[in-house]
Formats: structure tokens, C-alpha cells, sequence
């Protein structure tokens, strides 16, 4: 008996360490997909239909129209979108409780330090130069974000020398932190001072459902590292200029 056709989830997205993990885990998971930009350059995050699915104006966001019960469910956050997706799926998100609290571990490791760090490293080291005159004035934040960067990785290392993968067995929590380990250069870090680290995203790089997921919307932006002053600078504008008051409608 053949199976229902399933509709596509609808992926809504922008080529950023934090879509990668959605696009490798729905392309790691076999699950049909419709990328659908947000340019969070030019502030489409902040358009009322995606707040109705994202109230933090952040993506990645999902709509799975086969949701619980057959009925559709969005879902925001991209911690929260892995682990919908591996209990949808069955797939890379362990059903037994020791294993799923493992992944668990790692997957807000990930959402609470990783992340934001590299986030900040980023911004510090590549944004903040085009946007204030005086070097000074940003030293310190690249030097403290840098240097956060560099522990969390070196967590990673020792955790990357007991167990293959974060988790032990590849999982959500390795989709989760490869995206911002791929920007290691970006973030002021050297894989080659973390060999377990190196090993460890070399292995998942070449996987072919994270070629297939790294490559979704690829032609939308330039990488950070090519953009233009003014690229920057209006990019900026909308990441890093919001209040309260920018997200009324």
C-alpha cells in the first residue's frame, strides 16, 4: 500500500549558520522541503505574516503542514526545530531518555554558548569595524568575544577526544554546532589548534545531506567576508539597530 503524499515543510530561511542547521537536518532527515527566503539584510523578519510564525523576528522558522494529529504546526528557534524534526522523524534524536538528555546536553550548549559567542565574535570582528570610527572602541569586544570562542571550541576538543560525535552517535546536537565551527576563520579560530574539533567537522562536512543542506540558498547573499562597506553598513541597519519600538506593527 503506498504512502500519503506528505506536503513540503516550509522552511523559511536565510544562507546563516543558524538555517544551515535546518536545511542539513531536513535534507540528513529525507524530509520534502520549500526554502523560503527572509532576508534579514534588508529587515523581511520583521514583516507581520513571518512575526506570526517567529515572534522573535529571528529565523529559521518552519511550517510542517503534516503536523501532530495531521494538522500543520510552526515551529521557531532553531533548537527547537531540531528536536521537532528528530521526533517527527525518528531519526539522529534518540527515544531513550539517557540518550536524549545527551543530546539534549549539547543541542543548548550549542543554543546558549556556541551560538551567541560566535554571533558576537562576528559581529565585533567583521560588522563593528565599518560602523565606528575609532578602532578603540571595539578592541575589547573583539578580544572577549574571540576569546570565548576559542574555550567553547576548546569544550569541543575534549569532548571530540572521548566520543566520535558531540552526543557519541552523530545527532541534531552535531547539526546544531558544525554551521558555527564552518565560520572557524570568521571567528578569529584555527582548526588546526583543535585537532579533534578538525577531524570531527571534516567527517560531517563531507556527508552528503550537509554538501546538499550547506548549499540551500547559497546565491541569495555573499559571505560576510566579501561584503562591502555599504553591503555592511545597511545590513546592519536591520541586525543590530532594533528596539522595541522597530518591531511594532
Amino acid at each position: 500500500m503506498s504512502q500519503p503524499t506528505q506536503n513540503p515543510i516550509e522552511l523559511y530561511y536565510w544562507p546563516t549558520p543558524n538555517g544551515w542547521k535546518i536545511s542539513i537536518a531536513l535534507e540528513e532527515m529525507g524530509l520534502p522541503y520549500e526554502m523560503k527566503p527572509v532576508n534579514i539584510g534588508k529587515g523581511e523578519q520583521f514583516e507581520p505574516a513571518f512575526l506570526a510564525i517567529s515572534p522573535n523576528n529571528r529565523m529559521p522558522a518552519i511550517i510542517d503542514p503534516n503536523g501532530p494529529d495531521g494538522q500543520p504546526i510552526s515551529v521557531f528557534e532553531s533548537g527547537a526545530i531540531l528536536q521537532y524534526l528528530g521526533r517527527k522523524t525518528g531519526k539522529f534524536y534518540p527515544s531513550d531518555e539517557r540518550g536524549r538528555v545527551k543530546v539534549d546536553e549539547w543541542v543548548m550548549w550549542q543554543m546558549a554558548g556556541l551560538g551567541p559567542m560566535s554571533g558576537q565574535a562576528s559581529h565585533f570582528r567583521l560588522y563593528a569595524p565599518n560602523l565606528v570610527d575609532d578602532p578603540k572602541l571595539i578592541e575589547y569586544g573583539q578580544t572577549r568575544y574571540t576569546n570565548e570562542v576559542n574555550r567553547l571550541y576548546g569544550v569541543m576538543e575534549r569532548q571530540l577526544k572521548e566520543t566520535p560525535f558531540l552526543a557519541g552517535d552523530y545527532s541534531i546536537a552535531d547539526m546544531a554546532s558544525y554551521p558555527w565551527v564552518r565560520g572557524a576563520k570568521l571567528f578569529g579560530q584555527n582548526l588546526d589548534d583543535f585537532p579533534h574539533v578538525k577531524a570531527w567537522f571534516e567527517k560531517i562536512d563531507a556527508r552528503p545531506a550537509v554538501i546538499a543542506g550547506n548549499a540551500v540558498g547559497e546565491a541569495l547573499r555573499k559571505p560576510a567576508g566579501e561584503q562591502s562597506k555599504e553591503d555592511m553598513k545597511a545590513a546592519a541597519k536591520s541586525l543590530f539597530g532594533q528596539t522595541a519600538a522597530v518591531t511594532k506593527t
